[in-house]
């Protein structure tokens, strides 16, 4: 009982300070995302309410970009990112985030 209490106690504080998963995504071009250009490479990508945390995981550099949250009806299996070509820089459109309901939009 008393380590059900203590784990329940932890989850809720640690939903106060805004820890939330993080997911792995890896940019083989140089991508723009909203107003931001990021350079190729792998990214952990962590949600905080309406925007989207970019931390590039060589440098651990954060970038910060607005969004909107969409929820689908079913989880997505896998993170997938949707992107289109312009030039040499790729445009990110949304990620499905894997294991939730969540996609982000830019």
């Amino acid at each position: 009982m008393k380590k059900t209490v203590f784990l329940t106690g932890i989850l809720a504080v640690s939903s106060l300070f805004g820890f939330s998963k993080s997911y792995e995504i890896t940019l083989a071009n140089a991508s723009k995302v909203g107003s931001v250009q990021l350079k190729a490479g792998q990214y952990r990508v962590k949600l905080n309410g309406a925007q989207a945390v970019f931390t590039e995981v060589e440098s651990s550099k954060q970038i910060t970009v607005p969004v909107k949250v969409e929820n689908a009806a079913k989880k997505f299996d896998e993170t997938r990112v949707d992107a289109s070509k312009e030039g040499n820089v790729d445009t990110l459109k949304d990620i499905q985030l894997g294991g939730s309901t969540t996609q982000i939009d830019f």
